[in-house]
């Protein structure tokens, strides 16, 4: 928060153009007020009772009367700022509404929106302000970064080469005696694509538009206590809707608990790589990882394309609990893909919702989970299979899939022969059943690994991936070219001409994120020569 409170900053802060353009505040107002309209309602990130949900230092945040209060005191004053963050999710495109009062002589504050959290409660990003000098409240302010991008009745452009140019709208005064110094605030800050609104008590308070490389589309929720005299700070009512990208799709990947060891079924490392990728070598996607199972989020899906589930499956799928209220989701035509074990689910009512929502499901005593190395001979022409070539690969991979019975609407993308040794398991629910070897020794059906499908039943795409055993295994181009491919494109997004591209990946960028220790026995070398001739052969 701007802390500045000299006279001279009223005309030193800005040089750019200002003048009084009552057109510009009509149009705004409109703008910001008719998607809202069309929105779902708002849903609380702030239970009345605890701070179930949020992280911060517990010395100066507590809830009392039913609202957030942040107090500091001339016994223990604050040696930076120091902020309450909202511990559930990022938050893109939305609308934040919110309470305030202030009950101290002075304070000074604000809610940082599509922000960085530094580490020990430190947060750096936009700020819309709150403070009890006349001047700062409602202005937008750079936590820990540009500083004042916007005053009271200002519009804020910035170009992709970060150069600010500010037109003035309404009169900042004016704009002032909307605000209430010694009662409760009604504050509203709306985030869509490139620009965030300020609105204090129904009255628009600036704009800013930012193109600028600087520019963060996605980021946390949080609430600020500034340095300096005593203060306390009331919140109460917060409430956030998700508002539909308009110039993007919606990725959310749901990564499962820690699982299997070191480097093997990654959940949260390999959801963070495939988010990375598409967020840096994508332009019309935005991909958001929720880690450690079933997001606490009660708004994770509401703006979502596509989501994406990477975790185990059977009887102890994250999913289960949750059946009901995603069906709504899909209901929505919002896809579906699987990694892994994550395509597990019962048989019955979960395996025929997979049916339904993906094409297909490891159902067992009738799949199986051997580990072999699949040869991808036959790579199918589909807009998914841009830039993805031939390629064998060692790994879990399970086959013999109870699909759809629409097989019009299925699509395989990567098949293959199993060979018998994959069957010389005694039979059980995931190692052997009369059925596969039927299908594979008998009539020596190519099995699908990867697969792709149009939903019959409801609107949508879905698609089902079974290897991803080996984490190191992204490392090959095909394969995570495809599985790029298959998102972008269940989220209803154009593929690429030659696929999603991505840089030449390293050892080096396989090893973060990752749960576990590294084991003694574990074989770095023969993974990175591995990974180093993969993409030498597929550049």
């Amino acid at each position: 928060m701007y802390n500045d409170t000299r006279e001279s900053s009223r005309t030193a802060s800005h040089t750019h153009r200002r003048w009084v353009l009552s057109v510009l505040a009509a149009a705004m107002a409109v703008a910001i007020s008719a998607p809202a309209a069309a929105e779902a309602e708002f849903t609380p990130i702030f239970d009345g009772e605890s701070l179930d949900g949020w992280i911060g230092m517990e010395e100066v945040w507590r809830v009392e009367d039913g609202h957030i209060i942040g107090e500091t005191t001339d016994e223990e004053p604050l040696e930076q700022n120091t902020f309450l963050i909202w511990d559930e999710g990022e938050a893109d495109d939305f609308e934040l509404r919110f309470r305030y009062r202030i009950d101290t002589p002075w304070a000074n504050s604000g809610v940082q929106v599509r922000s960085v959290h530094e580490g020990d409660y430190v947060v750096a990003g936009p700020q819309p302000d709150i403070a009890t000098d006349d001047w700062i409240t409602g202005i937008h302010y750079e936590e820990r970064g540009r500083g004042i991008m916007a005053r009271r009745g200002e519009r804020t452009v910035v170009s992709e080469d970060g150069e600010m140019e500010t037109e003035r709208f309404a009169d900042e005064d004016e704009l002032g005696e909307h605000i209430h110094d010694d009662d409760w605030n009604e504050y509203r800050v709306v985030a869509q694509g490139d620009t965030i609104t300020t609105i204090i008590n129904g009255e628009t308070m600036n704009e800013v538009v930012d193109h600028s490389p600087e520019a963060r589309r996605s980021g946390i929720i949080a609430f600020q206590l500034h340095t300096g005299d005593p203060m306390k700070i009331r919140f109460a009512d917060v409430e956030l809707k998700r508002l539909p990208l308009e110039d993007k799709r919606k990725v959310v990947f749901v990564a499962g608990e820690p699982s299997h060891g070191y480097g093997n079924h990654a959940h949260r490392a390999g959801c963070i790589l495939l988010a990375d990728l598409l967020n840096e070598n994508t332009d019309d996607v935005l991909a958001t990882v929720y880690t450690g199972g079933w997001p606490a989020d009660p708004t994770a899906f509401d703006n979502a394309d596509a989501v994406v589930l990477f975790s185990n499956g059977g009887p102890g799928h994250m999913i289960l609990p949750h059946m009901d209220e995603f069906e709504e989701v899909m209901e929505r035509g919002v896809g579906l893909g699987a990694l892994h074990f994550a395509v597990e689910v019962p048989p019955g009512d979960a395996g025929d919702r997979f049916v339904q929502w993906i094409g297909g499901y490891f159902e067992t005593h009738w799949s199986v989970n051997p580990f072999w190395t699949a040869e991808i001979d036959e790579i199918p022409e589909h807009e998914v299979t841009e830039g993805v070539e031939p390629f064998e690969m060692y790994d879990e991979w399970y086959y013999h899939m109870r699909f759809s019975e629409h097989t019009d609407n299925l699509q395989p993308i990567f098949s293959d022969l199993p060979p018998e040794e994959t069957l010389d398991r005694e039979d059980g629910p995931h190692s052997n059943n009369p059925h596969v070897r039927e299908a594979v020794l008998e009539r020596e059906e190519p099995q699908h690994v990867m697969w792709l499908y149009e939903r019959s039943e409801m609107p949508g795409r879905g698609f089902g991936m079974t290897g991803g055993h080996y984490h190191w295994n992204w490392g090959h181009p095909s394969l995570r070219t495809a599985v790029l491919n298959a998102i972008v494109w269940i989220a209803g997004a154009e593929v690429p001409e030659g696929g999603v591209p991505t840089p030449v990946l390293t050892m080096e960028d396989f090893e973060v994120n990752l749960d576990y220790d590294v084991p003694d026995d574990f074989d770095r070398d023969e993974w990175k020569q591995r990974i180093e001739e993969w993409q030498a052969d597929h550049p």
